[in-house]
């Protein structure tokens, strides 16, 4: 049984027309919208078939730039009615071409094409009339910036396409374009500069691509958890964004971009742990303003894993190292709480992550509302109550407000900060020194499509740290990354 197009490529058209019709309507008898026009090409008598999905189409541009110059054309040999001939003579469409391919015609036609099947002919013509409706460019909603361009990709990828190859006018752009999902069919483009990206990496990112063997693709996230090294990874290998001028400056840098039709999120490879702490408008802003919020969220990423595990620490195993004033007004005010400190620590991490999801699922007119309500609201009755000391319900309030300063790491956060509390609870402060230390080990080992991930802090430079810590200015960044440095070097090098 098929079930795919990929079933169909490699079959070809007969010749005989009431097969050749009869075969692409037993294919898509169960497609309701599957319109199909029979009509005579002027006064030849000779039939032709017109095939295309209805709501997916421009309908105007087929009745005018298609049906009527077949039917009211003047010509009388049947000769003539092939399809070189239509091409070149007849036919008003800007984008049209031939195809004898059933698989490919199929393809096309399922994605908005029109298809025109001719009598006594194995060839069929292929008339580029899609016209569906789209969201149109807007500004993404999770990446707004005050200063910057406000475009954001939309979900199909034609568009998407069109958008960055605004901000990049240069022939130098490579553009592939390939079919993954046995059923869905997804169209997918491997974007890159041909002279600054590495081939060695173009070359494994689209073999992995077209390795991936699903039924569908619906989301850029199925590529990227399908191709993503290491698979089991708390940290981002594979970068995500929503606004072109986000890609276009990545694919300056060397990386590629992947387009997923169907999805305005473009994934950008590869990717780099200094990127969790950038933001979209740094680079719209002054350096030193830009400078300044960077380094916040390097402190804001050590405040929200590390402030309750350290409380918890010496709240259970290090109670001496407290100052006296503050260790009697801790015990005053964890008097009467009927929970350790770590279960309480856990709980309160709990319940905000609870008021954080609600908040960003929720409507958006409710969600605010109810975040600064619910935290007002059940954390002041819970101290009141005795349920939970005030203390660690500032130290963890801290942490997850400190978290928010770094969206990129947010799963991340959470399984550190947990994993770091409960090391703290069973071995005090040698425990998160022991953890963190890992985590630094592991971190340091990552790399991502063969770039390794803290690339900047392995050979330290003024140069290679200029986008890492700081901002520097505009005028003193004179280089490329260093994983794209080293690599044109080296081909120079070997010219």
């Amino acid at each position: 049984m098929h079930t795919g197009i990929e079933d169909y490529i490699g079959l070809t058209l007969s010749g005989d027309f009431d097969k050749d019709t009869k075969r692409i309507e037993d294919i898509l008898k169960n497609d309701s919208i599957l319109f199909k026009r029979l009509i005579k090409i002027g006064h030849t008598g000779v039939r032709c078939k017109l095939y295309y999905i209805d709501g997916m189409v421009n309908a105007s541009l087929i009745d005018d730039s298609v049906i009527r110059p077949l039917v009211s054309t003047d010509i009388n040999d049947k000769k003539l009615a092939n399809a070189d001939f239509l091409l070149s003579n007849i036919l008003f469409t800007s984008d049209a071409k031939t195809q004898t391919d059933l698989g490919e015609l199929l393809r096309s036609l399922l994605y908005g094409d029109t298809v025109i099947i001719l009598e006594n002919s194995k060839i069929a013509i292929l008339i580029d009339s899609k016209g569906w409706r789209t969201r149109g460019v807007s500004e993404p909603v999770d990446e707004r910036v005050l200063q910057g361009p406000r475009e954001g990709f939309d979900e199909a990828a034609m568009l998407n396409m069109a958008l960055i190859r605004r901000k990049l006018v240069t022939p130098d752009l490579c553009t592939e374009m390939l079919h993954v999902g046995r059923r869905s069919g997804t169209l997918v483009f491997l974007c890159y500069l041909g002279s600054l990206a590495n081939k060695k990496t173009v070359d494994f990112v689209r073999k992995k691509i077209k390795e991936i063997s699903i039924d569908g693709i619906l989301d850029s996230n199925y590529i990227s958890e399908i191709i993503k090294q290491p698979k089991y990874c708390l940290f981002k290998t594979i970068g995500t964004t929503e606004r072109p001028d986000i890609v276009a400056a990545r694919l300056l840098e060397g990386r590629i971009a992947v387009v997923v039709d169907g999805t305005p999120v473009v994934l950008t490879i590869p990717y780099l742990f200094c990127e969790n702490f950038q933001s979209d408008e740094d680079y719209y802003l002054n350096f030193l303003v830009s400078s300044v919020g960077r380094i916040l969220r390097y402190i804001c990423f050590f405040l929200a894993v590390s402030v309750p595990a350290v409380f918890v620490a010496l709240c259970v195993h290090h109670f001496d190292l407290l100052p006296t004033s503050f260790a009697v007004t801790l015990i005053r005010l964890r008097g009467g709480v009927p929970f350790p400190s770590v279960i309480e620590c856990l709980l309160l991490i709990f319940v905000f992550e609870i008021l954080k999801e609600t908040g960003v699922r929720m409507p958006q007119s409710l969600g605010h509302a109810l975040s600064i309500v619910g935290g007002l609201v059940v954390g002041q009755a819970s101290v009141e109550a005795g349920i939970i000391s005030a203390p660690m319900l500032i130290a963890v309030a801290l942490s997850g407000i400190a978290g928010l300063m770094i969206p990129r790491l947010k799963g991340a956060v959470i399984y550190i900060k947990v994993g770091l509390v409960l090391a703290a609870s069973f071995f005090g402060l040698y425990g998160v020194f022991a953890l963190s230390l890992i985590l630094i080990l592991r971190v340091l080992s990552l790399n991502s499509f063969g770039t390794d991930y803290t690339l900047p802090l392995l050979n330290p430079t003024p140069q290679g740290l200029k986008d890492t810590f700081i901002r520097a200015p505009w005028g003193n960044m004179l280089t490329r990354p260093t994983f794209n440095l080293n690599r044109i070097r080296k081909e120079r090098k070997n010219d």
